[in-house]
């Protein structure tokens, strides 16, 4: 073999050399990958076109769990519990697609599932698929966060779907995100996650009804100025018309870092409070206004609370009352009533109005009606009782009044059946023709009605002169020609009834033939006392003068007779006539004890 030149063997010795260290890096590099595939940290298998599986690194077969020769060879499907999963990933690798973190659930060996991320591509020659490679992550741990945080965010919005209160959340900008039933419910309306803004209510209102705009309220605020807000009070409107007032509770929600990342408000509705707080008022004003003693007292029995009635009625204001026993109030003979009461409340049981005695301040006793009642705390428990009580003084008072009226009623009653009896008997034995005896029992009759008339006006306390002469002339008139003088004097029930009839028949026998009857003539009425002490006497009399000729009231007849006797002797008096030429003059003296009662007395 010839030599070649130095040059050329220069350069044949450097190309060799290149040629050896050339393939000593290929034989590193080579090296390189296959440890980087055995022993990466990253599971990485090779598939066949078929989706058979030809190699796995340990990283994957410590995932799964398979020594080589249980997993090598097989078909990678087996190892995919969702067949649909594999199949698109195969398909679309297939047609030259690249899969970048595809979610999918391979089975262990011991047969757990483990929630994988694959990233895979293929690798074609001359067109066509020779095999793919795949990278496998396990994300079982992340899969497990992210179902915890699904399971406690589902969670809470049960929890807060559940809750009775309106609940909304925005995100920083007042967008609202989410809003649970109740929210909604309150509102009256459904609002447009990710379009409303600040508020879930249709309007809004000051509590003093100045239009609110929502992105001043108190929502809108705690996001502009990134703090909670609270105790400010607005009114909602809903798309019906309604109007309910609530209190907002907007409060920030930041990040990790301190960052605002949108906020949280809740809604109270205040109706019901509103509603129990116009109602305390209304009921602590009637409370205050009301004249009956409304007092409250726990189960020992001291006084909790003391109304302006009970202050009119016992005597003690609200200071000297609250704190002490209600036993203070019940006189010592009725001591025993208060323990049967709370024994009763301790029961439950309404004490029903029952009269009974208490006792005031100043030491002096009322005639009172009691109504007891269990008072409860929230829960139900029996805590005191109330108690009304109302002074029944008056009623007392009216109630023998009334009874005393009634006897009174009945003696008049039977008095002027005697009367009337009298007037039908007299006047049946004078009266002429049937007309005649009609007409005269008629007219009494008239003037015994128009005295009780004056004596029901005044409730049978009695008349004055004045006014029963007045009513008995009236019917027949020319009654100012009738003159009366004297003191003022308050004819009893009884007096004014006869005194009554006597007047009437007076008045008759003027209008047939005295003063009364024609255009001459004065008709003279006076009164007055003498005497002193209880044997003060009373003198009425009944004077005509100037008027036409007098004939006679006729001897024995009723008018005499009433005039004589009836009248007089009804007061315990006695009456004399007398016949003038021109008018009669009837005299009556009896005691003023028979005759007069006073204003305050009461009927006999």
């Amino acid at each position: 073999m010839n030599e070649l030149p130095h040059a050329n063997v220069v350069a044949f010795k450097e190309s060799k050399s290149v040629k050896a260290d050339t393939e000593s890096v290929k034989a590193d590099t080579d090296f390189d990958y296959q440890d980087f595939f055995e022993n990466g940290a990253l599971a990485l298998h090779l598939v066949s076109a078929d989706g058979v599986i030809l190699h796995a690194n340990k990283a994957e077969l410590d995932l799964l769990g398979y020594p080589a020769e249980q997993y090598i060879g097989r078909h990678i499907g087996e190892f995919y519990p969702d067949r649909e999963v594999i199949e698109d990933i195969l398909g679309r690798l297939t047609r030259g697609e690249k899969i970048a973190r595809y979610p999918a659930r391979l089975r262990a060996r011991d047969g757990s599932i483990k929630h994988v991320e694959i990233t895979s591509s293929g690798n074609f020659r001359n067109g066509e698929l020779i095999n793919t490679r795949c990278f496998t992550v396990d994300v079982s741990d992340l899969q497990r966060a992210r179902t915890e945080l699904m399971r406690v965010d589902n969670t809470h919005r049960q929890i807060l779907e559940g809750l009775p209160v309106a609940l909304y959340t925005t995100d920083q900008h007042g967008t609202i995100t989410y809003y649970n039933r109740a929210a909604a419910e309150l509102a009256g309306r459904e609002p447009e996650v990710g379009k409303d803004k600040w508020c879930v209510t249709f309007k809004l209102f000051t509590p003093d009804g100045k239009e609110l705009p929502h992105d001043e309220c108190p929502m809108a605020i705690a996001l502009k100025e990134n703090r909670p807000v609270r105790n400010q009070e607005a009114v909602a409107q809903r798309p019906d018309g309604s109007f309910f007032p609530f209190l907002p509770f907007p409060t920030p929600i930041r990040d990790e870092d301190g960052n605002l990342i949108g906020a949280v408000n809740m809604l109270l509705d205040l109706t019901d409070r509103h509603r129990a707080e116009e109602a305390r008022f209304h009921l602590s004003a009637i409370v205050d206004s009301s004249f009956d003693a409304i007092v409250s007292k726990d189960l020992n029995t001291i006084i909790k609370s003391w109304n302006h009635g009970a202050e009119r009625l016992f005597g003690y204001t609200a200071d000297e009352a609250i704190g002490r026993s209600v036993t203070m109030l019940i006189p010592a003979d009725h001591q025993d009533e208060e323990p049967r009461i709370l024994e009763r409340i301790r029961r439950g049981e309404r004490v029903e109005t029952y009269e009974t005695i208490r006792q005031r301040k100043d030491g002096s006793l009322v005639p009172v009606s009691l109504t007891v009642s269990p008072v409860r705390n929230a829960i139900g428990q029996i805590i005191g009782a109330s108690k009304i009580a109302r002074d029944i003084t008056s009623a007392r008072e009216n109630e023998h009044r009334i009874r005393m009226l009634m006897r009174e009623v009945n003696h008049r009653v039977k008095n002027q059946y005697s009367v009337i009896l009298s007037m039908i008997r007299e006047t049946n034995k004078r009266a002429q023709t049937p007309a005649d005896f009609e007409r005269e029992v008629r007219e009494r009759i008239m003037a015994l009605s128009r005295s009780h008339d004056l004596l029901v006006t005044g409730d049978w306390k009695g008349v004055t002169i004045f006014e029963l002469l007045l009513s008995q002339a009236k019917p027949f008139g020319n009654e100012e020609r009738i003159s009366m003088s004297g003191p003022t004097i308050i004819l009893s029930p009884n007096a004014v009834q006869y005194l009554g009839i006597a007047f009437h028949e007076l008045a008759t026998n003027s209008a047939k033939y005295g003063v009364l009857s024609g255009n001459e003539g004065q008709i003279s009425v006076t009164w007055k006392t003498t005497g002193s002490g209880a044997s003060r006497l009373f003198h009425l009399s009944w004077t005509e003068t100037d008027g036409p000729e007098v004939q006679t009231i006729g001897e024995g007849g009723f008018g005499t007779v009433v005039l004589k006797r009836v009248a007089p002797e009804s007061v315990g008096g006695k009456g004399n006539i007398e016949y003038g030429p021109h008018g009669i003059t009837w005299t009556l003296e009896a005691p003023l004890a028979g005759v007069e009662t006073s204003l305050g007395d009461e009927p006999t």
